[in-house]
């Protein structure tokens, strides 16, 4: 799903970068910006587009707001303070474009893909993603806060580090590093549910099963 070109080119101009009204601060330097987004753009849109695709299950959808996103970033040009920060910072605007559409939708929505840790030893909720689980996981994540999912996501799929997770959420590094705490507590949860569940409906199957076969 990550392979996917959204585009060849960032199309700012045909997405009306500038509506009225829309003001740019001093010292903003639109060539510079469009630029210095232009290659953001093609260094990161299929990962940024990998990670909507995860939070929205829509691909047609996360085409849409990959572009969306990257025209925020270079209408935020000015809000980014260091560029060897560039990643974190995108994933930041994707991240509240993906939260501002489910919220929309009132819809959470996960799809469990592989990705690679920076950990030596994975993680239980990197290995359970790895399973390709498609079932219990899915459902466990479903059942987890949009936030949580999403630190989980970042952190486990896309391989952000613990500063570059607080800077996409837009949170401290103590904060960021509880809310993935909690997270992955959460999933733990919510997975014993899922797995207790489906082991009541086999045990009453094969139950059925047993008094069909009783002479």
């Amino acid at each position: 799903t990550g392979a996917r070109v959204v585009a060849d080119s960032l199309d700012i101009a045909q997405r009306q970068a500038y509506p009225a009204g829309f003001a740019v601060s001093a010292g903003w330097d639109r060539d510079e910006a469009y630029r210095f987004v232009e290659d953001l753009f093609a260094r990161h849109q299929n990962e940024i587009y990998a990670y909507l695709v995860r939070m929205l299950r829509d691909p047609e959808l996360a085409a849409d707001l990959t572009q969306d996103a990257f025209v925020k970033a270079y209408r935020a040009y000015d809000s980014l303070q260091k560029p060897e920060n560039a990643r974190a910072w995108l994933y930041q605007i994707a991240h509240r474009v993906a939260l501002d559409n489910l919220r929309r939708r009132r819809i959470v929505r996960f799809v469990p893909l592989v990705g690679e840790t920076r950990n030596t030893s994975p993680s239980a909720e990197h290995l359970a993603m790895d399973l390709r689980l498609s079932g219990d996981l899915q459902r466990a994540l479903e059942k987890i806060p949009e936030r949580q999912r999403a630190a989980l996501l970042l952190a486990e799929l896309h391989d952000l580090t613990r500063l570059e997770l607080a800077a996409a959420l837009g949170v401290s590094h103590v904060a960021a590093r509880a809310l993935l705490t909690r997270a992955r507590e959460s999933l733990r949860q919510a997975l014993a549910v899922e797995r207790a569940a489906i082991a009541e409906s086999e045990a009453a199957a094969d139950a059925a099963r047993h008094r069909e076969t009783r002479p």
